[in-house]
C-alpha cells in the first residue's frame, strides 16, 4: 500500500468520527477532541509539534518518527475539521514543486 493510501484511509477513519457522522466522543478520542472544538484540535497540533522540536534537539530518530506521525495525524483533524482533506495537501506540494522556496514564497498572496 502506498503513502498516499494510508493518508486517504487515516482520513477517511477522522471523517467517520466527527460526531457529525456519528462518531462518540465517549468512545473515540478522535471524536472527543472534534466535540470540544477547534481550539482543542489546534491546541495539540501545536503540542505536537513542539514534541517534534524537542524529540529532533534530542537527536533521537526513533522518537522523531513518532512525533511526526503524531503531528500529521492532529494535523489531519484540523485539516478535516474544515473539511479538507490529505489530498488538498498533496495537490499544494506538488503545485510547489520546481519552484524555489523564494519564487513560491513570492507567488503568495500578501495582506
Amino acid at each position: 500500500m502506498n503513502e498516499q493510501q494510508v493518508l486517504a484511509r487515516v482520513a477517511e477513519v477522522i471523517e467517520s468520527r466527527k460526531p457529525a457522522n456519528g462518531g462518540d466522543p465517549a468512545g473515540s478520542y478522535v471524536a472527543k477532541l472534534f466535540d470540544k472544538g477547534l481550539d482543542a484540535i489546534l491546541k495539540k497540533v501545536g503540542e505536537e509539534a513542539t514534541e517534534l522540536v524537542m524529540a529532533a534537539k534530542d537527536g533521537d530518530a526513533r522518537k522523531l518518527t513518532y512525533e511526526v506521525a503524531d503531528l500529521w495525524f492532529h494535523s489531519m483533524i484540523a485539516l478535516a475539521a474544515f473539511d479538507l482533506k490529505p489530498a488538498d495537501v498533496l495537490a499544494e506540494l506538488a503545485r510547489r514543486e520546481g519552484l524555489s522556496g523564494l519564487q513560491e514564497f513570492a507567488q503568495r498572496p500578501h495582506n
